[in-house]
């Protein structure tokens, strides 16, 4: 080994929070584990930062409930000092003619009856279904799917396949027939199908298109919606809360149970190729010329962005470069962090005296069609005419993120294009797009323009260029049929384990996909660890 070159058993490209759950589970098993950051703080999307004097906020991601809880029980993540809040309420939704739709915990269907008897009647149906679908997906989420592809007849994936096929007899024929529907339909049928108020089928269309470049009516977009309710927060399921101290803080306690159990972390630490001898992984090489040796490489980072730039030319088969060049990356999103001088006054509800309403995701869609029709603007011209906003103000839980009296807000806004039609680059209209989004708050809450006292704005290039999320994609990759389960990222490879020997995926490209879990994380660290005792295994039978 040269001077300068270090050997660990494992190397872990990207400090997200998906990495740091991988590093911390592989060293908690007694493993050397080096971490490598690009940047200069570790947490990948999942950070707090100050983005005006004075004034903190989440950056990029924003709220917490599917942050898995054996993950948090696992890596002890409250005892080193991760607090996580629910909301008040959970949902906020105003209407132009003043109406709204307030969702709570046990009060939902109480609030919904105020705008329709009809689907008040129906929403405890419709709870009772999204919960039975919510639960098979909760059982797949810590587990990797089958692996389908030639040779799927291995013994291991059989017993997947068989567990999943035990676990789905459990369910009636008729429960059998709505999981189907809801994983492979658009939300926006279903929902025609239960409702008919516009806000009460917003309220549940927003999730299906919350981080997915596509419109309600989408085939697929009924599992997007499942996806943002299989989580919890402090034992309570499908609850969305705030992490005191931003989401930085769930990094900073993934970061410290890390280190607690050996893992190196360093950041600044740009990664130009990985290193391949013998056709298997067997480390890094940095920017600055540094070899770090492992005998196991996982890579947090975008998979697509990964295996086109910084994988050797000649070291991967075709089929499986090919594929990775045309995953599709872009959730139509466009981040903002505002610094406000009051909370908003909202003509659906008055008043800029904290009410629980603040506490909420606050949604600005408040039709399907209203989301139909932003989508549809955004392929033609490049973002929406009328964005779906979704507005959070998390110093309204937590008061360590602004000044006394101030508050910070968060702009969650879609549909905008990854790549701007007739080749226009998103640093001429960043500032343009993030005046609509103010100005379409402002619609539903008048002076709220007024209030902004700072900002900045993330296009997708921004996110690309700041977090490594090719196209802005805040999922590593579009959460479509096509990509999800068995095949994300590619049929053949759902199992963690990459194209080469030694090479494996934690991060948001592999099952379960986006959002804060740790799960693509733990469930890589569950892969590596499998395969050291299976090589221990043969080794000592030799």
């Amino acid at each position: 080994m040269s001077a300068g070159t270090q050997q660990y058993d494992v190397v872990v490209i990207g400090a997200g929070h998906n990495g740091l759950t991988c590093a911390a589970y592989l060293g908690m098993a007694g493993l050397k584990v080096k971490m490598v950051e690009r940047r200069s703080v570790v947490g990948g999307a999942a950070v707090t930062e100050e983005f005006h004097p004075g004034f903190r906020n989440s950056i990029a991601a924003y709220t917490v409930s599917l942050l898995n809880p054996k993950i948090i029980r696992d890596l002890r993540l409250h005892d080193l000092g991760l607090r996580i809040v629910e909301r008040r309420v959970q949902n906020f939704l105003p209407a132009p003619d003043g109406r709204y739709l307030l969702s709570a915990e046990g009060k939902t269907e109480g609030e919904i009856a105020k705008l329709s008897r009809h689907d008040a009647e129906r929403y405890a149906a419709f709870d009772r279904e999204i919960a039975v679908a919510v639960d098979v997906l909760r059982e797949l989420i810590l587990r990797a799917p089958p692996n389908l592809a030639s040779g799927f007849a291995g013994l291991g994936e059989l017993i997947k396949a068989g567990r999943l096929g035990r676990q789905l007899r459990r369910l009636s024929d008729d429960d059998l027939r709505m999981l189907y529907g809801l994983f492979t339909r658009s939300a926006g049928e279903h929902l025609d199908h239960w409702f008919e108020n516009d806000l009460v089928k917003a309220l549940f269309g927003f999730d299906a298109v919350v981080g997915f470049y596509g419109s309600p009516y989408t085939p697929g977009t009924g599992y997007v919606l499942l996806h943002h309710a299989f989580g919890e927060v402090n034992g309570k399921r499908r609850v969305w809360g705030h992490a005191i101290g931003g989401m930085g803080a769930i990094s900073e306690a993934m970061a410290r149970a890390a280190a607690i159990h050996g893992v190196e972390i360093e950041t600044g630490a740009s990664v130009r190729e990985l290193l391949v001898e013998g056709d298997r992984a067997r480390g890094v090489v940095l920017n600055d010329g540094r070899v770090i040796r492992g005998d196991t490489v996982a890579v947090n980072a975008n998979l697509k962005l990964f295996y086109t730039s910084m994988v050797p030319d000649g070291a991967l088969d075709d089929a499986f470069l090919r594929r990775m060049r045309e995953f599709r990356c872009g959730s139509g999103t466009f981040r903002m962090n505002l610094a406000l001088s009051e909370l908003p006054s909202f003509t659906a509800l008055p008043g800029h005296a904290l009410a629980n309403h603040h506490t909420s995701g606050i949604v600005i869609a408040p039709s399907l069609g209203y989301m139909d029709r932003a989508y549809t603007d955004a392929r033609q011209h490049g973002w929406s005419k009328t964005p779906i906003v979704e507005l959070l103000i998390p110093s309204t839980l937590d008061d360590s993120l602004a000044p006394k009296g101030a508050h910070v807000a968060t702009l969650f806004c879609q549909h905008v294009a990854p790549e701007l039609p007739d080749g226009r680059s998103w640093n001429d209209h960043t500032a343009q797009v993030a005046d609509l989004m103010i100005e379409t708050v402002d619609r539903f809450a008048p002076g709220f323009k007024a209030s902004v006292i700072g900002r900045q704005a993330l296009s997708p290039l921004d996110l690309e260029q700041k977090f490594g999320l090719l196209g802005g994609d805040i999922s590593h990759g579009a959460m479509s049929l096509d990509q999800l389960f068995w095949a994300r990222p590619m049929l053949g490879y759902a199992n963690y384990r990459g194209p080469l020997p030694g090479l494996y995926h934690c991060g948001a490209g592999a099952h379960p996909g986006g959002g804060v879990t740790g799960a693509p994380g733990h469930n890589a660290a569950q892969a590596i660890l499998a395969d050291r005792r299976w090589r221990r295994l043969r080794r000592s039978q030799r």
